[in-house]
């Protein structure tokens, strides 16, 4: 179902965070098989960082699609400024 919160980036983010599970899940078959934590922890990590991507371009695609909307038009300076935010942003 298609509403006012769905984004065109939001199939490419559900693929991720599905990977994500089923690496979690992988690597809760690791600790139940006993490997060693080092290792654990390596694939933690990676987990981690998969929902941490997901997670950024959630809020960047929100940030870019629903912050003119939500604003309307503007003003040459003003647009500049809400351009700039949108740039740095993608720093976070």
């Amino acid at each position: 179902m298609i509403n006012d919160h769905t984004h065109q980036s939001h199939p490419n983010i559900i693929k991720r965070l599905k990977r994500a599970n089923g690496h979690l899940e992988s690597v809760i078959g690791m600790m139940d098989q006993g490997k060693p934590c080092l290792e654990l922890a390596q694939q933690l990590h990676a987990v981690e960082k998969a929902i941490q991507q997901a997670k950024r371009v959630l809020v960047q695609d929100h940030i870019e699609h629903c912050l003119d909307d939500a604003i309307g038009p503007l003003e040459p300076e003003q647009q500049r400024r809400v351009d700039e935010f949108k740039a740095i942003a993608r720093y976070l």
